[in-house]
């Protein structure tokens, strides 16, 4: 066949650009931000997100897609005040080819605001704002975690068998517990449900003794509620110690207890809650991660860990598609797209709105750990209110 000039140098052009990207994105570090906090209250979250996402990096031989990882990690202190200033740090002044985190939704909202103009590849690593994968929904972000109607709705249906009709909701007054607590009622009033009082409590208090006293007057058949962290692990105590445990059911989406239970010891004992993950799930991905985990840090897994874990052997199953370069964003969304895992958590892929598709589990605190009693909602994909990616 003829072979002309034009030919042979578009055939050379062409080589050289794909030479290019494969040795740029093999010779330059990958930056990944970390922005998660690392104090406070919500900081052994960040911690097991940032380990566990080292811990599938370190499966990899700390290479994603051939490239060796440089992590920059900072303090979102879970302050939604400082988001801006700490998301542009990592952004502008870091340079990051991808941005991971955070955990708090107030944290995440401001986060949004300037991903979606920056256009920068960002990982939401747990916080569960609806408007992530919702109005806000941008095709450069993702989310490995929940949102918050996934970890709530499915509630409704379980204390509607138990035949809990009317009952009291009480959460800290921020987005992440004003959205799980109207994922639960949307469920829970279609069920004929009864929702006889809520109580806004302001995040990050934990004083609760004024608000159990009300709950004891007000005689529920069962209360569902939100808190995470430490503050949960106080709420359930003194839950029990008011005198509530044994005389109204506690039922909350699974951070209630997750992480912990070993700081709420017997009081937490009964508690049904609905979440993705549970530590007890029974398949291969889900005890060798958890070994992993336990021998790289010396602690258990928890639903944190798992969306970190997940986070990373995603992202170096897109960037295999691409070679390793991180800049070639429309292929690598494309690839993220595609993404079907066997993870921990059971089955898991990435919706039209970038929210994980994935199983919610009913779980019961049984002798100190969470049992899996069944699935709650098989497939829950959120609803991606408002979001123009969803036709």
């Amino acid at each position: 066949m003829p072979f002309s000039r034009r030919t042979f140098l578009g055939a050379t052009a062409a080589s050289v650009a794909a030479t290019t990207r494969v040795f740029g994105a093999t010779k330059a570090k990958l930056r990944i931000g970390l922005l998660l906090p690392y104090s406070g209250t919500y900081a052994a979250l960040g911690n097991n997100i940032t380990d566990a996402m080292k811990l599938a990096a370190g499966e990899r031989g700390g290479k994603l897609a051939g490239r060796e990882i440089e992590w920059i990690a900072v303090d979102d202190e879970s302050d939604p005040a400082k988001a801006p200033a700490n998301v542009n740090k990592l952004i502008a002044g870091e340079k990051v080819d991808i941005l991971t985190g955070p955990v708090h939704s107030g944290v995440a909202m401001a986060m949004m605001q300037i991903v979606r103009q920056e256009k920068t590849l960002t990982i939401v690593t747990n916080a569960g704002a609806q408007a992530v994968t919702g109005q806000l929904c941008a095709p450069n972000v993702f989310r490995t975690s929940f949102s918050n109607w996934q970890t709530s709705y499915p509630c409704a249906d379980v204390m509607l068998k138990d035949g809990r009709k009317k009952v009291v909701l009480m959460f800290w007054n921020y987005s992440f517990g004003q959205e799980s607590m109207a994922a639960f009622k949307e469920g829970f009033t279609k069920g004929g449900g009864t929702v006889i009082k809520e109580i806004a409590v302001p995040f990050p208090q934990t004083e609760f003794q004024a608000n159990l006293s009300e709950i004891a007057s007000l005689k529920p058949d069962a209360v569902f509620v939100f808190f995470a962290g430490a503050g949960a692990a106080k709420f359930v105590r003194d839950y029990a110690d008011a005198g509530l445990r044994d005389k109204v059911p506690l039922y909350g989406s699974g951070f209630l207890t997750e992480g912990v239970l070993g700081a709420q010891g017997p009081a937490a004992e009964g508690i049904k809650t609905t979440l993705h993950y549970a530590d007890s799930l029974d398949n291969a991905q889900n005890r060798k991660f958890r070994d992993a985990f336990k021998t790289a840090t010396g602690r258990e897994a928890d639903v944190y860990a798992v969306a970190g874990y997940d986070t990373v052997h995603a992202l170096a199953a897109a960037l295999e598609k691409v070679q390793g370069d991180a800049s070639a964003q429309k292929e690598l969304i494309a690839a993220l797209e595609g993404v079907r895992i066997d993870s921990p958590r059971g089955p898991f892929r990435f919706s039209k709105a970038h929210n994980p598709v994935q199983n919610v589990y009913v779980r019961q605190v049984k002798g100190g750990k969470e049992a899996v009693l069944g699935v709650a909602l098989k497939n829950a994909e959120d609803p991606a209110f408002g979001c123009a990616m969803v036709k």
